[in-house]
């Protein structure tokens, strides 16, 4: 009797120590329509600071600042363009 309680916390004990060493469930991947909004959201938000920064900088001229905005509109679209695709 005493060996089978022995044998069985033993056993039990072993069972838990093994159960508690399983990983985790992996998170959800997101969905390709979630991917490109973020993206998205991400290329938007990138773009602004770079604007802001454009429109704000002290020592560039009027026409410097024009020609930097439409590189940058022109890069936008085109990244735009490229993740559209993409969908």
């Amino acid at each position: 009797m005493k060996k089978f309680l022995i044998s069985t916390v033993i056993l039990l004990g072993l069972s838990m120590n093994v159960y508690g060493q399983r990983r985790p469930p992996a998170p959800p991947h997101p969905s390709k329509g979630q991917l490109t909004s973020s993206k998205s959201q991400e290329l938007a938000r990138k773009y602004n600071t770079e604007r802001k920064m454009i429109l704000n900088h002290p020592l560039a001229t009027k026409k410097m600042k024009q020609d930097q905005l439409r590189a940058l509109n022109e890069r936008y679209a085109n990244e735009k363009r490229l993740l559209r695709s993409a969908r």
